[in-house]
């Protein structure tokens, strides 16, 4: 039996003497990564080709669209235009683009029952949303490498520990990877804004679920004050803004 690890792509070559019947875990021994598969009733497990689709990249939301699109549109062509007004009159060699408070955001939502309400909220917003239904379909999203910004909650796909994995690929980073995330955690007993609170959990943000109307304008904040505290990092580095 073959198993194709969603985080790392090796495939996993099992006994199929010792995999129990029904849904089973294990462990991959490359990324580490808590991998959950399935064998069918017959004995065979779900094909590789299978596994690709069910864990295609987690697909944006209908709604809000075309607002994105009119964003980062408007957003590009205002900074080009900024940007090239500032290299003129300043002889600049490079272009300036510190506009990240203006720029279309892209956010995967791995969430459970509160997911539509979010993504109406946030696509009103003016966010292009992500909506994942699985641990792996977060993970195939993230490696597109254009969404920066993770919001999940406690009762994201629990058949699969989704939570408890999105949490443990994040303490799992590399610091210059960890920098590069922005994650949220949605849910009913934290205080919105704690700062402490998520440092300690290795979070950038949490909000109460009782706050969701207000998660627009929560996120922009925070996400505002975290460039501000890597401004001149991501400037060394020559990175854009999340």
């Amino acid at each position: 039996m073959i198993i194709r690890c969603d985080n790392c792509s090796v495939s996993l070559q099992i006994d199929e003497s010792k995999v129990p019947s029904g849904s089973f875990t294990v462990r991959c021994p490359r990324c580490q990564n808590m991998l959950r598969a399935h064998r069918k009733v017959d004995g065979s497990g779900t094909s590789t080709a299978e596994q690709l689709v069910a864990n295609k990249p987690a697909p944006a939301v209908a709604d809000g669209a075309q607002n994105f699109a009119s964003k980062e549109s408007e957003f590009q062509i205002n900074t080009a235009l900024r940007s090239l007004l500032s290299a003129l009159q300043t002889e600049k060699t490079k272009l300036d683009t510190d506009d990240e408070d203006e720029k279309p955001r892209r956010v995967l939502l791995c969430l459970g029952n509160r997911r539509d309400v979010v993504a109406k909220a946030l696509a009103d917003a003016g966010y292009k949303v992500y909506m994942a239904e699985t641990p792996a379909q977060a993970n195939e999203r993230l490696r597109e490498g254009k969404t920066n910004v993770v919001i999940f909650s406690p009762d994201f796909a629990p058949e699969y520990g989704g939570a408890a994995i999105l949490q443990q690929k994040a303490n799992a980073m590399y610091s210059s990877e960890r920098r590069r995330l922005f994650l949220v955690s949605l849910e009913d007993t934290g205080t919105t804004m704690n700062a402490q609170e998520a440092f300690l959990r290795n979070l950038n943000l949490i909000i109460n679920a009782r706050d969701i109307a207000q998660m627009p304008l929560i996120l922009n904040r925070a996400l505002h004050d975290y460039n501000e505290l890597y401004h001149y990092f991501n400037q060394a580095l020559d990175l854009d803004p999340i």
